[in-house]
């Protein structure tokens, strides 16, 4: 088969760790900078063009989607999706991962536990806004923020007011969640594949940051989930539609609360801290389900 690798950057770690994978299973390689794609929409015949050249012969993507082009990065998936070339991620996932609000709203009404959790566009309702959610301490989340970048931890009221009011000045959109004190600046990110998890690692924050994102200084180590938790990642990734995600959540006194599903995990943290080779699960994932072809079966 030829595979194609949805990426802005060759060099990047998950990149070539998946041309590697699909290398050593004697598959053709190929990445695809879908930032540089035209899409050529033609009756019958949808097309991407490609450094001059019609792509054709693909038989297989895996979308490695960055936050700041996930509008075009999906177009990119739904053309190929058009062309009937299977893909590791439906673009239709992807888009709902990516809007945080959307996304806790699949989830809570699919019944995935969740913080609690609000969103408003009028300043005037502040103070409830703050005790709907159990605070102070409150966390205020930029819908467009990554990577732990647009997440404030207000510790008292007035620092929540202050940053909420700002926030309605600028005219982001963000939404207001409940600390979660017991999980000490750490949550655990589990890798699912299809209906299995694969991995699953504890990534705790830098002293002094409540973040436990990688990218933002944290640590992270193998550990092996609870059979609940298993089950709120599967239930999370299924809700969403997401295939191959990476699913993070906190451990609270009620069970495990889930905060993202991430359609574009990373390789690098993960398969470092557990050693289990995810980017072949991957390939051997996509040789098996090329055959069907699922499709995508959420309809919110």
């Amino acid at each position: 088969m030829k595979i194609a690798v949805l990426s802005t950057d060759p060099t990047l770690y998950s990149t070539k760790r998946l041309v590697e994978a699909i290398t050593q299973k004697g598959h053709e390689a190929v990445v695809i900078d879908h930032v540089k794609c035209f899409l050529l929409i033609e009756g019958e015949n949808p097309a991407i063009l490609y450094k001059g050249t019609i792509i054709e012969g693909v038989d297989a993507v895996i979308p490695r989607i960055g936050t700041s082009v996930t509008a075009f990065g999906c177009s990119v998936v739904r053309q190929f999706e058009l062309m009937k070339v299977f893909t590791t991620v439906k673009s239709q996932a992807i888009t709902r991962s990516r809007d945080k609000l959307r996304s806790m709203q699949i989830l809570a009404k699919a019944g995935v536990q969740i913080p609690r959790t609000v969103f408003a566009k009028n300043p005037a309702q502040v103070n409830d806004l703050i005790k709907i959610v159990g605070g102070p301490p409150v966390v205020i989340k930029l819908l467009e923020g990554t990577q732990g970048v647009g997440v404030v931890l207000a510790e008292s009221a007035k620092a929540a007011k202050s940053t909420i009011e700002a926030f309605f000045g600028l005219k982001a959109n963000f939404l207001i969640q409940e600390f979660i004190a017991e999980s000490k600046g750490a949550d655990i990110r589990a890798f699912v594949i299809g209906n299995k998890v694969v991995a699953a690692m504890r990534r705790q924050g830098a002293e002094g940051d409540f973040r436990s994102n990688l990218h933002r200084g944290g640590e992270g180590r193998a550990i092996v989930l609870t059979e609940q938790e298993e089950q709120a990642a599967l239930g999370a990734a299924k809700a969403l539609g997401v295939k191959v995600a990476g699913v993070d959540m906190l451990q609270s006194n009620r069970g495990p609360l889930i905060m993202e599903v991430n359609s574009s995990p990373g390789l690098q943290g993960i398969e470092k801290a557990t050693g289990i080779d995810i980017a072949t699960l991957i390939i051997s994932y996509l040789e098996e389900k090329i055959k069907t072809d699922e499709g995508d079966t959420v309809g919110v």
